[in-house]
């Protein structure tokens, strides 16, 4: 069944606190960091409008490692990105999101955003009016977490680092003047979506379908930007349908989800089969 897409919903929470943070010169903290953080889903159930679409989804996403969820349309992939974030759509039945040891499923997007966890939307959101600029700043200040300073940044400070990351990422710096996704081409909103995820430096980054829409020469550019990225103080969990944006960010382990759970894992090989064989032989199974 078809849903509204729910990204400007959490897009909304998220920037009303980084709105309020530039507006009353307050700042957000989280807590403080530990060794290794670790997402882990526990026997995950999640319904929409009594709908149950995610069925008993365990998974372990740790910083440092590269994930890859994929599975076949309505399988529920990206059902589970939206609840990580806490959708209010999305309800919880049963089972527990814990991040570094703490549940998450009580805490708005927000407050999980500011904790470490990050979402690039499959389709990201368009506001007019709004500068890239002034988002990425407002996000900026509303998400740190480190304490290390009682003010938000400067507008000078925060020029240099938005002209790091965008030579960082190869990414034509006019971007920053324009409105939020106004007129972009599917390679320019997920290229601002990857600098958001730059700037914010979240300890876990989920990829919703971020290959979506893209052709080979955006794809590449997107992937690039993913592979600078990554890193140890990093966790990745791209979810997507197909492998072909696996052949340009290598995921050391892969999942696959069907009707609401996640059936087979295993390495890059399991990808390679996937491509070669289709989703036929796994959901015959399951």
């Amino acid at each position: 069944m078809a849903h509204a897409n729910p990204a400007p919903i959490i897009t909304r929470v998220i920037f009303k606190y980084a709105l309020k943070s530039i507006l009353v010169g307050s700042r957000f903290f989280g807590e403080p960091w530990v060794m290794s953080p670790e997402l882990e889903i526990k026997d995950l159930h999640v319904s929409i409008e009594g709908k149950e679409i995610l069925k008993g989804v365990n998974l372990k996403v740790r910083e440092g490692e590269i994930h890859a969820l994929m599975g076949p349309n309505g399988s529920g992939k990206s059902t589970l990105a939206y609840t990580i974030m806490g959708h209010p759509r999305y309800k919880v039945d049963k089972g527990d999101i814990r991040f570094n040891g703490e549940s998450l499923v009580k805490l708005s997007p927000d407050a999980r955003a500011k904790k470490g966890l990050f979402l690039a939307f499959q389709y990201p959101v368009t506001v007019s009016g709004l500068k890239v600029f002034n988002f990425l700043r407002a996000s900026y200040n509303s998400t740190r977490h480190n304490g290390e300073a009682a003010h938000p940044i400067t507008i000078l400070e925060f020029r240099e680092l938005l002209k790091e990351k965008l030579e960082l990422l190869k990414i034509d710096p006019s971007i920053a003047t324009r409105y939020l996704n106004e007129g972009f081409s599917g390679g320019e909103k997920k290229r601002a979506e990857i600098l958001q995820l730059a700037l914010l430096t979240p300890r876990i980054a989920l990829l919703d379908e971020t290959d979506s829409g893209l052709d080979i020469d955006a794809l590449k550019v997107v992937a690039d930007g993913v592979n600078r990225l990554a890193g140890p103080n990093l966790g990745v969990l791209i979810i997507t349908h197909y492998q072909r944006i696996l052949r340009y960010i290598k995921p050391q382990f892969v999942h696959v989800a069907v009707d609401g759970k996640i059936v087979v894992s295993g390495g890059e090989e399991l990808a390679l089969k996937l491509e070669e064989k289709g989703y036929s032989w796994i959901t015959q199974k399951a």
